[in-house]
C-alpha cells in the first residue's frame, strides 16, 4: 500500500475503465473518457490517492476525501476498485483499512459511503466486518445490467465509536 503517483496512472485507469464499464459497482458513466476519469479519481489534497501493489503491479486503488465541504467536511468518505483478477485476495479489505486509518489520523468523526450498490454482496459484506452500519437505503437508484433497479445503500461508520466491529 502506499501513495498513488502520475506513473501508477495507467496502471488504475485498466482498473477505473473495466470497473465503471462491468456499470455492477459504480454510478459511473460507462463511456467516461481517461481525462475525466483521471481528474474524478486522482484528487489532490486534502484528498488522498493510493494504490495497493504487489511488485510493480496495481492490484488495487483507493481516493479518499471529506464527504462534503464545510459544515460536512468532518465526515470522510472514499471510493475503492479493485482490479479483476485480484479480487478474493483481500485487496479490498487492505484498501478500506487503510482508508479508515487515514480518517482517524486526519480527525474526521466518522465515514460515510453514499452509493453502496446493494447487489454488491462482498463490499457490504466487508464493510459490516469493519463495523459500518447501513442508515439507509435509496430503492431502485441504481440501473444494475442484471439485476434491473436495486438499491444504493448509505453506509456509516463512527469513528469515535469504540466498539469492535463483529
Amino acid at each position: 500500500m502506499r501513495e498513488a503517483t502520475g506513473d501508477d496512472w495507467p496502471q488504475i485507469w485498466t482498473i477505473v475503465r473495466e470497473v465503471i464499464r462491468e456499470q455492477t459497482t459504480f454510478a459511473y458513466d460507462p463511456g467516461m473518457g481517461e481525462a475525466d476519469a483521471h481528474r474524478m479519481w486522482m484528487l489532490g489534497a486534502p484528498a488522498r490517492t493510493v494504490v495497493a501493489v504487489s511488485g510493480e503491479r496495481v492490484l488495487g486503488t483507493a481516493n479518499m476525501y471529506p464527504n462534503r465541504p464545510g459544515p460536512g467536511s468532518h465526515v470522510a468518505s472514499a471510493s475503492f476498485m479493485v482490479d479483476v483478477a485480484a479480487r478474493g485476495r483481500r485487496v479490498g479489505r487492505t484498501l478500506v483499512e487503510d482508508m479508515i486509518g487515514w480518517a482517524r489520523r486526519e480527525g474526521f468523526a466518522a465515514v460515510q459511503f453514499n452509493a453502496v450498490v446493494e447487489t454488491n454482496a462482498s463490499a457490504v459484506h466487508l464493510y459490516e466486518d469493519l463495523g459500518f452500519r447501513t442508515i439507509g437505503i435509496a430503492p431502485g437508484a441504481f440501473r444494475h445490467p442484471i439485476e434491473g433497479d436495486v438499491g444504493l445503500r448509505i453506509m456509516w461508520l463512527d469513528l469515535h465509536d469504540e466498539t469492535p466491529p463483529g
